[in-house]
């Protein structure tokens, strides 16, 4: 089979920032750049990369300075070299089974602290739920257990929740998925078709916008940043020149930004989502994990008329991420669409499962309580650490979430990330929430572990800056040997 080009064009949009704090002669710079996207995963392996010419014209460069990144990145074991398919992304051979270390997928040592997911270990109550739950079991054992819409006990209560919430729901607008993500790529294949455009917000959840591009949209993005959250005027501006089918929108404490959208913003998205027939899909998995204020009301709430708001649930942020339960709450005709479309990638979400979070979901509030103290405990440590060990640093202290968004100031989280690794701390660099790569300048540092984890974390994050200088020059060269 014919390996996937890589576009010049797509490869220099990734490499926007390959000569920014190096002094290495170019050709270095640039094949570090292109090995530290292999091992981030932005360039998959097997992908073939542009051809030296294209490649050369799109950075500005010799065609001479590719020639030798190449040639460095064959010697190194990153690339190979097959007939007609030219320079084909590889993986060395004394890395070949071991685990990727920035990808937010994948397993690692135990002896490493993995980061690279935002998570809270179980609630207690999760437990307590299982035992109630297998009360349930012998009733559940009468029916097949294939089941694609979801219990009716528990879309009943999700409803609940919505309506407490100001969102007045009915179990018939719900339907129940194998978590969030499951949800979001059911949606993308109903809703995308190949070349229609998808706005994203930049940064964003990985694993959303590879799902937008999987199902052939073509990605739109819109900035948000920690501290001004969304640009109103830029964000209308791109819906009306783009008329998107699908706007993927994380309005509440954005990951990994942590910004909530104010209501002026919602109003005005939604309006111009109306008048340019596009699908508002709102990512609310992050939502109800707010420290500090009052929560907004759902986005579907919004007072203005004729939008269509799509709104994405889970219980893996809230309870507990081994729990795969996630829900979508639309109206009962895209509803139909996705059931419809369901069965060629599943036959439906685990029954025993739905049981749990059936007894978990009326006592959100009750959790939600115990985590904001968690959280608020772990957030106010991690900031107030950053902020005096690594004062160069810009280090927001979110609402709420999961994590901060920390400004470096410099594009080198790539190769902060990878010194981290060689002391037992893996993170994900900011690059892999870039739809189109970039953020190196930016690094998403969680606040959910122990007290003893998180002040290991900021010690290692410490020594890493040192060792790389805040430049990176510290490691270039000999990247492959941290990973």
């Amino acid at each position: 089979m014919t390996p996937v080009l890589l576009s010049a064009r797509s490869a220099a949009l990734l490499l926007t920032d390959w000569r920014d704090g190096s002094d290495a002669p170019a050709y270095e710079a640039l094949s570090d750049a292109l090995r530290v996207l292999v091992i981030d995963g932005r360039v998959p392996l097997g992908v073939r990369l542009p051809a030296e010419r294209g490649l050369a014209e799109a950075l500005g460069v010799s065609r001479t300075t590719v020639a030798n990144a190449y040639a460095r990145l064959r010697s190194d074991g990153f690339l190979v070299s097959l007939r007609g398919s030219g320079s084909v992304v590889h993986l060395p051979r004394e890395l070949a089974g071991r685990p990727d270390p920035e990808r937010l997928g994948g397993v690692v040592d135990g002896g490493l602290l993995d980061l690279r997911k935002a998570a809270l270990h179980a609630a207690p109550e999760v437990a307590e739920a299982v035992e109630r739950a297998v009360r349930h079991v012998p009733a559940a054992l009468a029916g097949i257990g294939y089941d694609t819409v979801g219990d009716p006990g528990l879309r009943a209560v999700i409803a609940e929740r919505y309506t407490e919430r100001g969102l007045p729901t009915d179990p018939s607008q719900i339907v129940v998925t194998i978590g969030a993500q499951h949800a979001i790529a059911l949606l993308a294949r109903v809703l995308v078709r190949r070349g229609d455009a998808v706005l994203v917000e930049s940064p964003t959840y990985p694993h959303a916008h590879e799902a937008f591009r999987e199902a052939g949209g073509r990605l739109v993005g819109v900035p948000v940043d920690a501290h001004t959250g969304w640009d109103a005027s830029a964000l209308e501006t791109t819906l009306r020149r783009t008329a998107p089918a699908v706007a993927y929108v994380m309005p509440e404490l954005h990951n990994p930004t942590g910004a909530t959208m104010p209501a002026a913003t919602r109003e005005r998205l939604l309006a111009t989502a109306a008048a340019t027939g596009t699908v508002v899909v709102a990512d609310e998995t992050m939502g109800e994990l707010r420290i500090d204020g009052s929560p907004e009301l759902p986005l579907a709430a919004s007072a203005v008329p004729s939008s269509t708001v799509v709104m994405i649930g889970s219980a893996a942020k809230v309870f507990w991420g081994g729990l795969r339960i996630g829900w979508v709450r639309a109206e009962p005709d895209l509803l139909q669409r996705m059931l419809l479309a369901r069965p060629s990638g599943d036959l439906g979400t685990p029954v025993l499962d739905q049981l749990v979070a059936r007894e978990l979901v009326p006592r959100t509030a009750a959790v939600l309580e115990a985590r904001r103290t968690f959280l608020r405990a772990g957030r106010d440590d991690v900031v107030g650490a950053l902020r005096t060990r690594l004062p160069e640093w810009d280090v927001p202290s979110p609402a709420g979430g999961l994590t901060t968004w920390v400004g470096l100031g410099r594009p080198v989280s790539s190769a902060l990330v990878l010194a981290a690794r060689a002391e037992g701390v893996v993170l994900a660099s900011g690059g892999v929430f870039g739809p189109d790569g970039g953020f190196e300048r930016f690094l998403r540092v969680p606040f959910t572990t122990a007290p003893a984890d998180r002040e290991r974390m900021v010690d290692v994050l410490e020594r890493a800056w040192a060792r790389i200088g805040g430049d990176g020059v510290g490691i270039r060269g000999s990247l492959a040997a941290v990973v």
